[in-house]
């Protein structure tokens, strides 16, 4: 009896009494080694399970099986609020919060495959000189000794031994150190000398200078002495040694790799030779990073025919009196012109002294002391602006890099290694070549690669390439085909980013670990769903219990068991509401099952809005793999942009057309890619994107202060009769700014652990317990609340609490209508998901008030929306586009495509194989073009 009971609680993970947030004390048993879906409306109390009750008793228990030595540096974590956990394994959670933002960071060095390329080049890729082009080669002693006697038989030959090889100094070290060795003469750049006391050369000059060794005619019977001179010049030289024939001519030998014809010696190639994160790899123009940023000319001077005085110098502005324009007025009248003169009328020298200064003094009036004169150099604004990229405040540096153009580094052309890395060759690519690859075009060049290596290559190679398909193998299992080693990982979304993590678990081949993922189908098209889930069940199959946070249809259906949460969000939710295998599930009744049956669905509109005769259009974008794309919007409209990932979309949307409309409206300095001509900006007067990015990176940011919506609750309370006896200034309620707050932890209501060689953990403040304020401040109350427990309140309490304040009101309902009524006010920006911060940003600009001229970009809004969140949101944009603006939405989810006015769909496949519009006009239309892996999924939404 017992042994069974211990069966079965080996089989099942036991959740007993789990309260964390808002879960009501809920007892959950999942088996173990399946695939399990836990689902529910956004706020429902998913998160609250899977990550801050599961993972965090996981990752707890691993934390005590540390010494407690160990456990000294690193403090106990806090026990999540549940009664018992039976059957955990060890927990590995991949989120979409741990994108790297480090430019080094690609997927190539993240996933390790191009660890394994850079060692595959290290052993078996083959050295080209870049001077000549010709195949580098590497002798033996005897080998030189051999061809030596057999190619120059009877001719008189100088042995010399290479010291110093292009490199500025005196070396009057160096030749005293030849003459103790022995030596009677030097070669100095070509010419042989005598060696003599105090001999040195002109320190600014660079100079070739090799030791001679011996003068001797070849022939058999010397071949002991030939032997000895040429051991001895290959140990001075360092493994090189030259030999000059009568006529002069220079002939090179090495024991390393060497190009016969102009002697370039490349040093023993290691791994790190080819990392670009390391000084003997890195392309030192732009220290490994492919990319150069620079204050240029034209960046600081943008209109010419502008004057000084008119704000021809962007990074001055218009003339103002102060210090630096009465120095550039000073110089201008020195050289007989002014400030209204127009700065291409100005000669090309002095605008040389205003951008990169002159050590000229200037003479500048007093002010202080009338009729004196100041004397100063004048630094130039160019040098003024470099400086402070490196040295001024964040708040500076934002603003110098409105004035720094990126471009490609020319030294590299943005493979970012030596050009030495760049000529070792495999089956003649170099590994930059292959960096810039997509994986699917990286897989098919390893197809039959073993046929294209030598003998000595393929010995060396078989291992690694074996790692490297199976690596690659996993990256295009997870959908990832269209990503390139090089992309960088802040570049990735955070979907993305999980799926990369995920095929690194893969290859990893654990068994018997509880793998925990947050939506993962996150950025992926419906049909590269299919190769995810196949993945998962792989991750399952290997012996591991795998649970997913979704919302997706398919991977509900593919689980072996969906868990429910709700029925509401926050404080409403938190029970468990339906639970079982996926066919039970849809019994059950949730809303979810309801959603997925077809009961309750989000209708597709009546009729579209079409055209209402202004169109935006753009033509020949061509940035990253785009093909000349011609753009045409129709303004008014609900706008859905459409394509299998990497596809385009991103780029013909974020990079190309917004930075085009930014600068246009608003005069922004970010480039966009490449296009050719835009019409039809005069239709607009505002351009809004709502992105992805955290709205704050510290604890301190948090929707209230985001909206806007905490000024007006901190004026309300300043208001009060408490606040006004105690003469309390709205200051006296931020939790930024000394007086009111916390003075323990500075008013973050957390104090940050640093653990070293372990992620930070934030722990509650010991002194205000988690409130941000000290005492004095939290005795001010509104309604019996205190300014701490107002930020505790979710969305939709404090719309309740402060409704007779329609200043307040009116931002934290925007809030509730996006869906985010379950969340606090002070949540820490930290702890939103990439969805969460997008709405509050849209939540914040629905707020202000709209033109009907405004055009909006969204990128994926659903990711975190449960069916019925999607359709509030859906509400909220319908009634944007109903005032005259345009919303433009790029995005996967059928749901939002089916009620779109217009639909642009690119492809056909992504990376090289896309960036092409494969169809355009209403959803109908769409679903009738055949080659669209869209149309065929829109085709079942619409019942076509």
């Amino acid at each position: 009896m017992e042994q069974k009971k211990l069966k079965k609680r080996e089989e099942v993970i036991e959740v007993i009494g789990a309260r964390e947030h808002n879960l009501k004390n809920i007892d959950v048993t999942l088996p173990r080694n399946k695939l399990i879906t836990i689902t529910g409306i956004s706020g429902s109390g998913k998160s609250s399970l899977a990550f801050d009750t599961i993972y965090a008793e996981g990752q707890r228990r691993y934390m005590e099986s540390f010494s407690a030595y160990a456990r000294a540096f690193i403090g106990d974590m806090e026990r999540p609020d549940v009664d018992k956990i039976e059957g955990l394994s060890p927990v590995i959670s991949i989120e979409q919060k741990t994108t790297s933002r480090n430019p080094r960071s690609t997927v190539g060095t993240v996933t390790e495959i191009y660890d394994f390329f850079r060692l595959l080049y290290a052993r078996a890729g083959e050295a080209y000189s870049y001077l000549s082009g010709n195949k580098m080669t590497r002798q033996s002693e005897d080998q030189i000794i051999e061809m030596i006697l057999k190619s120059y038989d009877g001719q008189k030959l100088v042995l010399l031994a290479p010291v110093v090889k292009g490199r500025k100094g005196h070396y009057r070290e160096l030749f005293v150190q030849i003459r103790k060795l022995g030596f009677t003469k030097v070669r100095v750049n070509g010419e042989i000398q005598d060696l003599v006391p105090k001999m040195q050369v002109d320190r600014y000059k660079t100079h070739d200078i090799e030791i001679v060794i011996d003068r001797i005619k070849v022939s058999e019977k010397d071949k002991k002495r030939i032997r000895e001179s040429i051991n001895t010049s290959l140990r001075h030289g360092d493994g090189v040694m030259m030999i000059q024939k009568e006529d002069g001519t220079i002939s090179h030998f090495s024991k390393n790799l060497m190009d016969p014809e102009t002697g370039l010696a490349y040093d023993e190639p290691a791994p790190n030779t080819f990392s670009f994160n390391s000084p003997y790899g890195a392309c030192q123009e732009c220290n490994g990073l492919g990319i150069i940023e620079e204050i240029s000319k034209e960046s600081v001077i943008p209109d010419p025919s502008l004057s000084i005085s008119r704000g021809g110098i962007a990074p001055l502005g218009d003339y103002r009196d102060i210090w630096i324009f009465k120095k550039i007025d000073a110089i201008l009248k020195r050289n007989k012109v002014n400030l209204s003169t127009p700065i291409n009328k100005i000669p090309e020298e002095i605008i040389d002294v205003l951008l990169y200064g002159d050590s000229v003094p200037v003479a500048v009036s007093s002010v202080k002391y009338p009729g004196t004169d100041w004397h100063t150099k004048f630094e130039g604004i160019i040098n003024f602006l470099e400086k402070q990229k490196d040295g001024g405040s964040e708040k500076i540096q934002a603003w110098v890099k409105e004035f720094t153009d990126t471009r490609t580094c020319p030294s590299c052309n943005g493979y970012r290694l030596k050009k030495e890395a760049l000529h070792y060759k495999i089956a003649d690519k170099h590994i930059g070549e292959l960096a810039e690859m997509d994986i699917k075009g990286l897989g098919e060049w390893m197809v039959g690669l073993e046929d294209r290596l030598n003998e000595r290559q393929l010995v060396i190679a078989t291992e690694i390439l074996k790692e490297l398909r199976k690596r690659i193998g996993f990256l295009l299992d997870v959908g990832l085909d269209y990503l390139s080693l090089n992309r960088p990982l802040k570049t990735l979304s955070g979907g993305e980013a999980q799926r990369i993590r995920l095929a690194t678990q893969i290859g990893t081949q654990l068994v018997n670990v509880l793998y925990i993922l947050d939506e993962p189908s996150i950025g992926l098209h419906q049909r590269d769903n299919v190769k995810l889930i196949q993945a998962l069940k792989d991750l399952r199959d290997l012996g591991n219990t795998v649970i997913v946070v979704e919302h997706d249809k398919d991977m509900m259906m593919a689980s072996d068991e969906v868990v429910d949460i709700g029925p509401g969000a926050g404080r409403h939710g938190g029970h468990i509401v339906a639970k079982g295998s996926p066919k039970e599930f849809l019994e059950l009744g949730s809303s979810t099952a309801d959603y997925m049956k077809g009961i309750r669905k989000i209708e597709i509109p009546a009729e579209r809005r079409g055209a209402n005769g202004k169109w935006l259009e753009l033509y020949g974008a061509s940035g990253h793999n785009l093909k000349e794309v011609d753009l045409k919007l129709p303004l008014g409209n609900l706008i859905l942009v459409t394509g299998v990932s990497g596809s385009g979309k991103s780029t013909l949307i974020h990079e190309t057309l917004y930075p085009i409309l930014r600068q246009h409206l608003y005069k922004s300095r970010q480039e966009p890619l490449a296009y050719k001509k835009i019409k039809g900006i005069e239709h607009f007067d505002k351009i809004i994107e709502v992105d992805q990015s955290p709205i704050g990176r510290t604890p301190r940011s948090n929707p209230a202060t985001y909206t806007g919506v905490f000024s007006e609750i901190r004026s309300l309370f300043a208001q009060l009769p408490e606040a006004k006896i105690r003469g309390y200034k709205p200051g006296r309620f931020s939790f930024n700014v000394k007086g009111g707050r916390c003075e323990t932890c500075g008013g973050g209501g957390m104090r940050v652990i640093e653990m070293d060689f372990l992620p930070d953990v934030l722990v509650p403040c010991e002194t205000c317990k988690g409130k941000r304020y000290n005492r004095e401040t939290l005795e001010v109350r509104f309604k019996g609340k205190s300014i701490s427990d107002v930020l505790d309140m979710t969305v939709s309490q404090s719309v309740e609490f402060f409704e007779n304040q329609p200043r307040i009101v009116r931002k934290l309902k925007t809030l509730d209508e996006v869906g985010l009524g379950y969340i606090s006010l002070g949540q820490h920006a930290t702890t939103l998901s990439g969805g969460e911060a997008q709405r509050v940003k849209l939540a914040t600009e629905l707020s202000k008030k709209d033109t009907g001229k405004t055009f909006y970009i969204l990128d994926e809004p659903t990711t975190g929306l449960h069916f019925q969140d999607i359709e509030h949101l859906l509400d909220v944009l319908q009634k944007l586009v109903n005032k005259g603006n345009t919303v433009l939405i790029i995005e996967h989810n059928m749901d939002v495509i089916k009620v779109a006015d217009y639909i642009i769909d690119l492809g056909p496949e992504g990376g090289f194989a896309g960036g092409q519009i494969i169809a355009q006009g209403t959803p109908e239309e769409i679903a009738k073009v055949e080659g669209s892996y869209t149309a065929k999924f829109l085709k079942e939404e619409l019942n076509l």
